[in-house]
């Protein structure tokens, strides 16, 4: 960067005017503390323009100056593709455009403003009626754009697909100011590459997405939720099984959890009362949507078969709004408790379904090996093979002793098993600049070079996102 802190700020203030830019250290705070703490660079300024042409005048000002870009949403991100990692950078906040340009309920089609929130997308969309189903625990604030870009998954992927699926087309600010006009609400379009599918999952290294047409979905009529006791991750592979032949494209959610999340959170009084109907090794939340005209107690006798298959052990069903919420509290806390028994090392990563049990075998004999005494905590995504593969620390263990020691030493191990299943390092939560260097050991070296010259056509100054996906 050849222009000083105070000629950007200068510059930026020249284009958006006082409001719209953030120069002082301390007022940056919001903009440069990610969840994880991970990442402690600081910026050059915090641009927040108010609408498209705004960002489109930011770029074509970043080009010629070629200063970097880092653009943010809801900075909710886990692995530091939102936040500078060089310390120069201006993050370009998408904030301020968060207008839902469009809602047809009917076609099944929303056009949103990549600041938009991820739950005031829901929320008008249920308004109208219909249902966007991309749910996080971060969906109080992760935003469109965000979103997007990361490509997220959460809950409803076994049913609705991640992020890029429901995507219909994008709109997006180049790194020379141009704009894409992608957005679209045609299911078919063969017209040429998917422009959009590069975008999307990008994290903002190719281009800033400043809107998106998002795929909606009839409004449930209900919801049945259940919590199951299973004795271990095979027997929940098999409720799968039986699950999907059983409900089909109404199940939307089967998420594995140990026993020893439920044992946290209720130690640090986080859930009022405890979900589950006993101790039980693990427990399977399973969701299935009730649409209009279709009858309820499907869940059930769907569990009491695969009881008598002796595929649980027992189950709770919700039967009201309260026990639905604890259910999913349970689930959602997942991440959070942890931090309640001090440190631990975590693992976004995905196999095919079938190898969970495997995974999950494996792995923890690895850690127990690396690690005696480690506590595992894998959880997540049954549906989709996504694991959260967390580890934390043996009881009173010291917390930076176990940070520094074992690190390294357990991605390794982890990621070893991973990839001899036929799996990925990062399913949901992305690149960023965590996974830079494990992305180059590890990405087929063909892709890795088509990957680049994407990037080398579209950002040729190596302006957007320095630093992450490919460094």
């Amino acid at each position: 960067m050849s222009l000083s802190a105070a000629a950007i700020v200068s510059a930026l203030e020249g284009l958006l005017g006082p409001a719209g830019v953030i120069g002082a250290p301390e007022r940056m705070g919001a903009f440069l503390n990610e969840p994880r703490r991970r990442f402690h660079r600081t910026a050059a300024a915090v641009a927040v323009p108010p609408d498209r042409a705004a960002v489109q005048a930011v770029m074509r000002w970043a080009h010629e100056n070629r200063v970097a870009i880092v653009p943010q949403g809801g900075n909710t991100g886990l692995v530091g593709a939102q936040v500078p990692a060089r310390g120069d950078e201006v993050i370009l906040s998408l904030a301020r455009l968060d207008e839902i340009r469009s809602l047809d309920a009917g076609a099944g089609v929303m056009v949103a403003e990549a600041g938009v929130i991820l739950e005031n997308a829901h929320k008008a969309a249920e308004a109208a009626g219909a249902m966007f189903p991309l749910w996080l625990a971060s969906q109080g604030s992760a935003r469109i754009g965000g979103v997007l870009s990361s490509n997220a998954g959460g809950v409803n992927v076994l049913a609705y697909g991640n992020a890029r699926e429901l995507t219909m087309g994008v709109e997006a600010v180049l790194a020379d100011g141009r704009l894409y006009n992608g957005l679209t609400a045609l299911k078919k379009d063969n017209t040429g590459y998917d422009l959009k599918d590069l975008l999307v999952g990008a994290e903002g290294t190719l281009g800033v997405i400043t809107a998106a047409s998002l795929k909606l979905f009839p409004l449930p009529r209900d919801y049945e939720t259940a919590l199951v006791n299973l004795d271990s991750p095979d027997m929940a592979l098999a409720l799968l099984r039986l699950l999907r032949q059983r409900a089909g494209a109404r199940l939307n959610a089967f998420e594995l959890i140990p026993r020893i999340g439920l044992d946290i959170q209720l130690r640090h009084g986080m859930l009022d009362a405890d979900p589950s109907a006993g101790l039980a090794p693990w427990y399977g939340l399973v969701e299935i949507s009730r649409m209009e005209g279709t009858a309820p107690g499907t869940l059930a006798e769907i569990l009491e078969a695969a009881f008598e298959a002796g595929l649980l052990t027992d189950a709770v069903i919700a039967e009201s709004l309260a026990d639905r919420t604890r259910m999913w509290a349970f689930r959602e806390q997942m991440s959070e408790c942890q931090s309640r028994e001090g440190a631990s090392i975590k693992h976004d990563v995905s196999v095919p379904v079938a190898a969970i049990p495997a995974l999950i075998s494996e792995g923890n004999a690895a850690a127990e090996k690396l690690v005696p005494g480690i506590r595992p905590v894998p959880f997540g995504h049954m549906g989709d093979g996504n694991i959260h593969f967390n580890f934390s620390m043996p009881a009173g263990a010291d917390p930076q002793a176990f940070m520094a020691r074992h690190d390294e030493q357990l991605h390794a191990a982890i990621y070893e098993v991973v990839l001899r299943h036929g799996g990925s390092v990062s399913a949901e939560h992305g690149i960023g600049q965590l996974k830079v260097e494990l992305l180059k050991q590890v990405k087929d070296p063909v892709a890795l070079e088509m990957m680049r010259a994407i990037k080398a056509a579209l950002d040729p100054r190596g302006i957007l996102n320095p630093g992450k996906m490919l460094g």
